[in-house]
């Protein structure tokens, strides 16, 4: 019996794997269509995955399986491909990384730190040591290079996606970096904001009880691919896509947002704060 494929180590694993679906389905005389009729994804998610720019999903490799006959080959490589680890970020963070290059929205709530996408290397930083204390000075950096790499969602030329997030208060007031850092780091918001990348709300202290309050989460919708949701713990984090639950997160970020300051008021907060914090002072509270 001849030995079935295995991952080429040769050349990058999603790269190899795309060319093997591309070939397969080629191979079967399938148009992009034909391949994905019975499925959920469009041409240009699946035309990604082919060029080794996107990750395959369980359901779409179970679905070329069936479609190709090629006896659970995609099922059993998908997790190799999900493990192709990008140098500075964790393992159980591989499928966002993935999943944000191709969001048209991402809807973000932070209770405890500000989001990846906005942080300046110095905010980066504190984070990174504050949970991996003994790391050496190579490995921070790496870690602190990749997560600003993240960044350039908001700098590429082509379309980016709508990315909307809401902010404790207590991540502007109780600052963790020393006051000329932190006038950086929200003066990296306000860029943002004002060059119309993000939109930025505000949940005051005083708000009392709110959705959503026990979590940090990460909401992301695609333009052919069903919605996804991220949470994160310290060490771990994980993705959710069964319909049911993903509705009930995104009706818990939606009255989360409702009961937020609007977007200028929270602007203009973090701009004063800015202020403040450039001038040596730390400000108690939002005004």
């Amino acid at each position: 019996m001849a030995r079935g494929k295995d991952i080429d180590g040769s050349m990058s694993v999603p790269t190899f794997y795309g060319k093997e679906l591309r070939w397969k389905r080629e191979a079967a005389g399938l148009s992009l269509d034909a391949f994905l009729e019975g499925s959920f994804y469009g041409k240009t998610y699946l035309s990604d995955i082919e060029h080794g720019e996107r990750r395959m999903p369980i359901d779409l490799a179970r679905h070329a399986d069936r479609v190709l006959g090629t006896d659970g080959f995609f099922e059993r490589n998908c997790e190799s491909v999900r493990k192709a680890r990008r140098v500075g970020h964790a393992e159980y963070f591989e499928k966002v990384l993935e999943a944000e290059k191709h969001a048209a929205t991402i809807e973000e709530w932070c209770p405890t730190l500000l989001p990846g996408l906005l942080q300046t290397p110095a905010y980066a930083r504190a984070v990174i040591l504050a949970g991996l204390p003994l790391s050496l000075d190579a490995e921070v950096e790496e870690k602190v290079s990749a997560r600003m790499a993240r960044a350039d969602l908001f700098e590429v030329n082509h379309r980016t996606p709508e990315y909307w997030v809401i902010l404790h208060e207590s991540l502007i007031t109780d600052s963790i970096l020393s006051p000329p850092e932190m006038a950086e780091q929200l003066d990296r918001i306000v860029r943002l904001a004002e060059r119309r990348r993000i939109t930025p709300q505000i949940i005051q202290r005083r708000r009392g009880v709110y959705p959503l309050m026990a979590a940090s989460v990460m909401t992301m919708t695609f333009p052919e691919a069903p919605p996804l949701i991220y949470t994160e713990a310290s060490y771990s984090g994980g993705t959710i896509d069964d319909p049911a639950l993903v509705q009930e997160y995104r009706k818990a970020y939606d009255r989360l947002r409702a009961v937020a300051l609007a977007p200028d008021t929270s602007l203009a907060m973090i701009k004063a704060a800015a202020e403040d914090y450039r001038n040596g002072k730390q400000p108690d509270r939002l005004e």
